[in-house]
């Protein structure tokens, strides 16, 4: 079933190549949105996709790339609007 999520992913995520490592990851998945930095140093993604896949994308934002330092995900979840294609890193 199809499904939406905001994520925000808090800690030592950004100057660490973790954008890239989402967009990587979605576009694997089949996932779409967007993921881009907050000013707060947190990430936001806004993402759309089969359940499943999300659960399996918020897996791996929990590790992030090598540099990365995840402190705490937190996940919004929402009906599906259908008004992304593809996935972009903003």
């Amino acid at each position: 079933m199809k499904t939406a999520a905001t994520i925000v992913v808090m800690g030592l995520v950004q100057g660490v190549g973790f954008r890239y490592f989402v967009h990587r990851h979605a576009v694997q998945l089949g996932i779409h949105g967007f993921v881009h930095n907050l000013y707060n140093g947190d990430v936001e993604l806004e993402v759309e996709a089969e359940h499943e896949a999300l659960e399996s994308l918020i897996r791996q934002v929990r590790i992030g790339p090598r540099a990365a330092r995840v402190t705490d995900v937190k996940v919004t979840w929402r009906d599906p609007q259908g008004s992304f294609s593809g996935f972009h890193i903003r």
